[in-house]
């Protein structure tokens, strides 16, 4: 006992023998929000913490990313923030992170440690310490900026692409980027990850595959003071949120409290109609991206000015460029990033908020370098002539310019709290948080871009700015004002819907799509066949610049070809669709209606359409001058049709891509079900039993040719959905009754099948391979063996397709609204 008593004191004794200006004597010293200094002998940073148990913010972010959107390590992505504080014991600082989804909103402290004690806290980080003057602290902070804070190797491993571990060896202090300043501090590194077997996508972008080098970014910030007034959420304003548990809360009241995302915003005079902000919303363009691109980036974010405006501010949301000496990483700075990529990818629009607010203290937009060429893409798909390589290229670029704006405006959108909303294209463009779909005319038998995309803020998004920055005067019941901006939206016909309800697949709602126009899907899907159909006939050799490889047009006319597959998304959610909005009680109108039987029917006499042979083939001309690929030129499975015919184009890939997806849509399982459910309700509405009689009607049962390239188109429609419906047939996961309805139909079609006569080989054989295929699925259904169909090149981000492989959306809810 006396030995360690000693060894106590002797160890006590020369730790208070080590005042920190002894210890840093030969190092350089960096004042600021968290002081710290640079030890350039031993490349290490030491920390001063001198506020115990005060509040602060921390986050990671990605200062250089390794160019792969299928990975999603870009440049600029933010990390998840966290409410920290130090707390010392003994001769350790901990870095601890209260559990701020679990709360007691009282003045009772007894009461909010009974929360605080049932919940677990997050430790980030054990620190000694290694020198100390009164009430100041030294400890050594580089093994925890050293770390893989981002989860760079998680991320790899999700999409595959290898198992990595941090190479310590290989990873060291950034200095140029590691700065201090009075409200935050930051500290960047290199960090090296190493690996074996590493994936395509890997590399695709890294010098050397198995050895994986980026920068990482930390930052501790100042939070804010307790003057924001956090805003209760309402799901029929479109607004990202925050959510928590309020132990405190009333049992006859709701314990999940809910906030709004969104910046601090206070007008200088809240009683005046049109107030300056007392501090305005500065956004900083990225001054990496080139001219004309630039300025589109710019004109685009100063849109929302529109918005401020209509909720009584002056000036209260600017755009600059950033300055060259400011730090992209710094707090300070809301940001629209440049981002390159080895492929197109999604943009995002993210923030930093306080997660005991909501209240953004950052928001970063990444836009990716190159959607704009496949903007451009298109547009050269439209409009393209090449006679010279000058011609219609003002056109091109134009609307690849005004698609810009539109995606500036949009991702800034995020950061100001808004989520999507995919039900505004039907109010004429109403929110520039749709996703927007080019709105192609056609004008004296020629296609026209100049109203492609809207230069505009929308309505709804004036409405949504209005209900969430508006500064009351003092004694507004809020709450009322509040409903009543709601109130006045609906009177204008708008409103709210957002991801759940726009999917193509498994939501319900008529009118909220992706990359859709028009008031009517199906009248608009009408319209721009006839412009795909159009282009089709006239595409050729103009499409491409003098001394670009042949094989080269295929990568022009996927999205030509593919040029209805939104709209056929949209259409096909008329079928068993219903009508709805997000309601509260109290509020007039409260039903949710089935779409009327004639406007299904309609939809599905115009998904039918799109199976059909001359829909689906392959204009000659294009078949012509399409050949395999040139030398140097490889074909990238996202932008080129699958095919089964080796290297030479497959005149049935695009075929089968289409009809895939049309077969996709019309025969989901659970708009099956619901048609089951609907029509027992309401006679009058559409059957599953008049769909399926319907379509076996418009593919086996058609009198069209069979003869040539179309006859091999329709024979591939037809087994295609033979093997669909009996896919269906057994699916445990639909309605009972799909599925009995689904074998009473292959059973009317093998009946059909066995009293076919035909002496056209081709023929014969089509119909034994069907009767095969139902026999084997009736007696033996595992033995039967269908063909996984060729699904279109990636289509998202257009923007032009659907991506499974895509994000659900390119905004993040903040941490504590997960799972909640």
């Amino acid at each position: 006992m006396k030995k360690l008593l000693l060894l106590t004191l002797f160890s006590y004794s020369l730790f208070a023998q080590n005042p920190i200006e002894t210890f840093t004597k030969d190092m350089e010293k960096k004042d600021g929000f968290m002081p710290y200094y640079w030890d350039a002998k031993k490349g290490k940073i030491y920390l001063e913490i001198n506020r115990f148990d005060t509040e602060l913010l921390y986050y990671p972010t990605l200062a250089q990313g390794i160019g792969s959107n299928d990975i999603g390590l870009d440049r600029g992505r933010l990390g998840q923030e966290h409410v920290i504080k130090f707390q010392r014991t003994g001769n350790k600082v901990l870095m601890v992170e209260p559990n701020y989804g679990y709360r007691a909103l009282s003045n009772d402290p007894l009461e909010r440690r009974a929360v605080e004690e049932s919940f677990a806290q997050s430790v980030h980080w054990g620190f000694e310490i290694a020198a100390e003057n009164a009430g100041t602290v030294l400890v050594e902070l580089t093994p925890f900026l050293l770390q893989d804070a981002v989860g760079a190797i998680q991320d790899i491993s999700r999409t595959r692409q290898g198992t990595f571990k941090l190479d310590a060896s290989r990873s060291a202090l950034y200095l140029p980027n590691t700065k201090n300043f009075p409200q935050n501090t930051e500290f960047e590194v290199t960090i090296t990850l190493t690996g074996d077997a590493p994936g395509a996508y890997l590399r695709a972008v890294a010098p050397t595959a198995t050895t994986v080098s980026m920068r990482q970014h930390h930052s501790f910030v100042e939070l804010p003071d307790n003057n924001y007034q956090p805003r209760g959420f309402d799901p029929r304003m479109g607004y990202i949120f925050t959510s928590f548990y309020d132990y405190a809360s009333p049992v006859s009241e709701p314990i999940t409290k809910r906030y709004i995302v969104r910046h601090r915003l206070k007008k200088k005079d809240p009683n005046a109609a049109i107030s300056e902000p007392v501090k305005p919303i500065i956004y900083y363009i990225d001054p990496g991206a080139p001219e004309p691109i630039r300025s589109a980036l710019v004109e685009g974010a100063k849109w929302w000015n529109q918005a401020f405006e209509a909720a009584g501010y002056k000036d209260a949301f600017q755009v600059k460029l950033l300055p060259a000496d400011a730090d992209p990483m710094d707090v300070r700075y809301n940001l629209v990033q440049w981002v390159h990529r080895s492929t197109r990818g999604w943009s995002y629009g993210g923030s930093i908020i306080d997660p005991r607010t909501g209240e953004i203290l950052k928001g970063k937009v990444t836009l990716g370098s190159l959607r704009v060429r496949q903007d451009y893409l298109i547009a050269q798909g439209l409009v393209g002539d090449y006679k010279t390589d000058s011609t219609n290229t003002e056109d091109m670029m134009g609307m690849s310019l005004d698609r810009l704006k539109q995606l500036s405006a949009h991702e800034i959108g995020h950061t100001l709290g808004l989520p999507h909303n995919y039900v505004a294209s039907v109010h004429d463009r109403a929110s520039v948080m749709d996703y927007p779909h080019m709105q192609v005319e056609l004008k004296n038998g020629k296609v026209d871009l100049s109203n492609a995309y809207d230069k505009k803020i929308g309505d709804y998004d004036k409405w949504s700015i209005i209900w969430g920055y508006q500064d009351f005067p003092k004694g507004t019941d809020e709450k009322k004002a509040l409903n009543a901006i709601v109130d006045q939206m609906y009177g204008k016909g708008l409103y709210f819907l957002t991801d759940q309800d726009a999917r193509p697949e498994g939501s319900a709602h008529p009118q909220t799509h992706l990359w859709d126009n028009g008031v009517n899907a199906t009248a608009e899907l009408k319209r721009i066949s006839e412009i795909r159909k159009l282009t089709l006939a006239n595409f050729d050799e103009r499409k491409l610049r003098t001394g670009t490889p042949m094989s080269s047009l295929e990568e022009v006319f996927v999205p030509m070809y593919m040029f209805h597959r939104f709209q056929v998304e949209a259409t096909a959610k008329a079928i068993a669709g219903v009508n709805y909005r997000f309601s509260v009680k109290g509020e007039k109108e409260l039903t949710t209606t089935p779409v009327n039987g004639k406007e299904q029917r309609d939809a599905l006499v115009a998904l039918l359409q799109t199976l059909q042979a001359d829909f689906l083939k392959v204009p000659e001309m294009v078949l012509k001058l399409t050949p395999p690929r040139a030398f140097g030129y490889d074909a990238n499975p996202r932008e080129t049709f699958k095919r089964r015919t080796g290297l030479v184009f497959d005149p049935l890939g695009p075929p089968e891509a289409s009809a895939g997806l049309t077969l996709r849509m019309l025969l989901n399982p659970e708009r099956l079900s619901r048609l089951v459910i609907q029509s027992s309700f309401h006679p009058s509405l559409l059957s599953l039993e008049e769909t399926l009689d319907q379509l076996i009607n418009a593919t086996w049962k058609s009198n069209t040719s069979r003869a040539g390239y179309e006859g091999e188109i329709a024979r591939l429609v037809e087994k295609m959905t033979l093997e669909k419906l009996l896919e269906l047939s057994n699916n445990k996961e639909v309605t009972p009754q799909v599925r009995a309805v689904v074998m009473l139909k292959l059973k009317d079609l093998g009946y059909w099948l066995q009293n076919r006569m035909t002496a056209d080989t081709k023929q014969k054989a089509h119909y034994l391979f069907a009767s095969h295929q139902i026999e084997t699925a009736k007696s033996n259904p595992s033995d039967l063996n269908t063909t996984t169909p060729m699904t279109p090149p990636d289509g998202q981000p257009i923007e032009s397709g659907y991506d499974w492989l895509a994000p659900a959306c390119d905004w993040e809810l903040p941490a504590f609204s997960k799972g909640k």
